[in-house]
């Protein structure tokens, strides 16, 4: 599958004595000398030590993100005001002497002129510390001077000990017995560092695989699983530890958007496999089961899976790709992947910008990128560090964080560089939170919060809109609202067109970089069936062999709004998937399989996800544990009614007047959702249950409960002529199994029918209703 050059194997060699990845070369020609101790001929030495190389991180963070911007990974010292543990290890020195140390790091809130230097670290060499305090200098990344040291010969030790818990980074440490540092370019393994490295000017060659898959979000792992199955050769590249992407521990947003519906329920059975459980966004690190994830897709046998390997560079033969480049961001060792076809799921459209596919990208209007968080509360007092460097807030400057997390709504980069400088909207939102956090801790918020402590911060973000690729089909909100139809049509989108603005109530004190949004959501998507998304918007039109999956395929900015939920990209990268199986099979490229072999296609799109071949030339086989087929509404997306015991009536079924809203946020639900009324109207919503058999029976009725709920939502039961009403705290967990209440028992008889009506009147808050259960009573 693959061949290693000489130079690789030398690599391979160094790396097993010296993990660090710490090399010499002349001070001035930078060309590697190997000799047999892997020292250097002359008198002056450098050495480069890239920190994510240390043997022990410690409890600093490999942060990935910003490669393309200033060109490395770094350690990011992310312990949320507490110190981390150190980060640590060791390098082989053949000749003693005094050392000139410089360490590429910056002061990550100097650009904004803010006060303090929270990202103060020192560099211990042998357990002694530089002179200087790193992360105190230049709002750029730069090589900050350290001072001197005696290096002896042998084995010295070098670690990293962050002094404030407040996101120190460090991407480099350079020795050197001249007095310059070394250039501070930000391009992608320049060649001043793959000589200091050590690396081979020739990459690993991985080869033969029919699908490239950059990108292991959801879009990813559906596009290269689904290919896997239809019997091609697959690599699946990401550029971090875990698969996921937004929808990873690492930035916690629940999966959305309903699967398994429409023309073709079967696309979305992948998704299910893979999908989260989070209750709510941002859920806990177990909820988003990474392993779970990485275990189904190193279960394919078709799949190589390149975790930690960050995609950099193309090359293309006119309108045709034929090799991606990426880097381990770990050791720097560089790989060539050669296949047939190529699937952009990086979310940017980075592969597709570096191919020169036609792309575009809105002005002005853009949503941004999120970093939520959580706190919990312990018996003692806890203190937190004053942050006079973060942004200057009171607890009326941000919507008060209830149920202990801060979530998707805390947002920033509208209209910012989210490719050239989502370091500072990162930044940014840090700034917001640990802002919003002292406010809690050290002012008018104090006294309510002695005892609360930062349990998460993500500091990996989640964009949402950045550049698009554009395909055959540019699809808009007109198509979506229009309900156009495409013959192509197969992706069921459900999700309502929903956009993000910054808030007006809380973008007053930072009104050129506001950090709070809100959602706007559009009409006209069929929450059930959902809106078929056509596979000519996941091909490129001027690229013959890339494909597109996730929220960079051909959409405008309006239409992005309801294709661009985890759930509904995942579902985009099974139809990738088995569209690069036809064009292997027939030797074409992805436009041919709509305008040529649209029956094939329309043929696998029908096959259960969990269907296999081993090759393109074999027989697909149905697994025994395949999902039933679901309907075109698909299946319960919350309890199944069918499972529950008793007569159930869901909300669909129900009669509604004025205006309520359906809704899927709150889990647990019956169903398909939930739905809700605000208490300014005068609406209700009424269920009417018949019995087929005569009896007592416990009338109960379900409600999921939520700060915004009535306090005293009325419920009137009316049965036998008489009609009750109780008034119920929504606020509050319902008392039964399944978020159920009763209201007590009737007697009826065999097609008698009762009703139960939810209104909104003087209800103190928002109604909710789900469904109603009547449980027999037995004697």
């Amino acid at each position: 599958m693959f061949e290693t050059s000489l130079g690789d194997s030398l690599y391979y060699s160094v790396l097993h004595h010296y993990p660090a990845r710490q090399f010499m070369s002349k001070r001035f020609s930078f060309v590697l000398i190997v000799c047999c101790s892997f020292t250097v001929c002359g008198s002056a030495a450098d050495i480069l030590v890239e920190a994510e190389s240390f043997e022990n991180h410690g409890r600093w963070k490999l942060d990935t993100q910003f490669i393309t911007e200033m060109g490395s990974p770094y350690l990011l010292a992310h312990g949320l005001g507490r110190p981390v543990e150190d980060a640590s290890t060791s390098i082989d020195v053949a000749d003693a002497g005094t050392y000139r140390v410089f360490v590429r790091t910056k002061d990550w809130v100097a650009r904004w002129d803010a006060k303090g230097t929270p990202g103060r670290f020192q560099v211990l060499v042998n357990d002694k510390p530089l002179e200087a305090t790193f992360g105190t200098e230049s709002a750029e990344w730069f090589w900050q001077d350290g001072g001197t040291v005696e290096l002896k010969a042998g084995q010295n030790t070098i670690s990293l000990h962050d002094l404030t818990g407040f996101d120190g980074r460090c991407d480099a440490i350079y020795f050197t017995q001249g007095d310059n540092p070394p250039p501070n370019e930000g391009a992608i393994l320049p060649g001043w560092r793959r000589d200091l490295l050590g690396l081979s000017e020739k990459p690993t060659l991985k080869s033969g695989y029919d699908l490239v898959v950059v990108g292991g979000g959801y879009s990813g792992m559906g596009a290269a699983i689904s290919a896997a199955r239809a019997g091609c050769k697959v690599a699946l590249i990401q550029n971090r530890p875990v698969l996921g992407g937004n929808g990873s521990s690492e930035v916690r947003v629940w999966a959305m958007g309903n699967i398994r519906r429409g023309k073709y329920p079967r696309i979305g059975e992948i998704v299910e496999e893979f999908s989260d459980s989070a209750k709510k966004s941002p859920g806990t690190f177990e909820e988003f089961e990474d392993a779970k994830k990485e275990a189904i897709v190193r279960a394919e046998k078709n799949i190589d899976l390149f975790l930690n390997n960050h995609a950099y560079q193309v090359d293309t033969t006119g309108a045709h790709i034929t090799a991606v480049y990426s880097f381990d961001t770990r050791t720097s060792e560089h790989t060539k992947f050669e296949g047939t076809l190529f699937c952009d799921a990086t979310g940017h459209g980075t592969i597709g910008y570096l191919a020169k596919a036609d792309w575009e990208m809105n002005e002005g209007g853009r949503m941004g990128m999120s970093n939520m968080w959580a706190w919990g509360e312990g018996e003692q007092k806890v203190e937190f560090p004053e942050t006079p460097w973060a942004l200057d807030l009171e607890m009326k400057d941000f919507p008060y964080p209830r149920d202990h997390h801060g979530q998707w709504f805390w947002e920033s980069g509208f209209d910012k560089d989210a490719i050239g400088d989502a370091e500072g909207i990162r930044d940014w939102n840090l700034r917001a939170v640990y802002g919003a956090f002292n406010a809690m801790k050290n002012r008018d918020g104090a006294s309510k919060h002695e005892t609360a402590y930062l349990t998460w911060i993500a500091y990996i973000g989640g964009p949402r809109e950045s550049r698009r690729l554009m395909g055959d089909v540019i699809l808009t909100e007109e198509d979506i609202v229009a309900k156009r139809e495409f013959k192509d049509g197969c992706v069921p989108s459900t999700w309502s067109i929903d956009l993000h603005y910054p808030k007006k109530q809380y973008a007053k004190k930072y009104p050129d970089n506001p950090f709070i949004s809100v959602a706007v959501h559009g009409t006209g998507v069929d929450r059930s069936f959902g809106y078929p998304v056509p596979y000519r918007c996941f091909y490129s039109r001027n690229i013959d062999n890339l494909f597109m999956a996730g929220r960079c395929i051909s959409v405008t900015h309006e239409a992005l709004g309801t294709v661009r939920v985890m759930k509904t990209c995942g579902m985009m990268g099974e139809v990738v998937g088995k569209a690069a199986s036809v064009c292997v099979a027939r030797n074409c490229f992805p436009r041919d399989v709509y305008e040529r072999y649209w029956p094939e296609m329309d043929d696998l799109l029908k096959l259960p996800g969990k269907a296999y071949r081993a090759n393109i030339d074999a027989e697909f086989t149905i697994p025994a544990d395949s999902l039933p087929l679901a309907g075109p509404g698909g299946p319960p997306s919350g309890l199944d009614p069918a499972k529950l015991p008793g007569i159930i009536v869901d909300d669909r079924e129900a009669k509604k007047t004025g205006k309520w809203t359906e809704g899927q946020g709150l889990k647990g639900y019956v169903g398909y959702g939930y739905i809700y009324a605000s208490p300014n109207g005068d609406s209700t919503v009424t269920f009417s249950p018949e019995v087929k058999k005569s009896g007592t029976y416990d009338v109960r009725v379900a409600y999921l409960p939520h700060e915004n709920r009535g306090s005293r939502v009325p419920l009137t039961l009316t049965a036998n002529g008489k009609s009750t009403t109780h008034r119920v705290n929504m606020q509050q967990p319902a008392p039964l199994e399944n978020d159920f209440i009763s209201l007590g028992q009737v007697t009826l008889k065999a097609g008698e029918a009762i009703s139960i009506t939810v209104a909104t009147k003087d209800a103190g808050g928002n109604a909710h209703a789900d469904a109603v259960q009547l449980i027999e009573v037995k004697e």
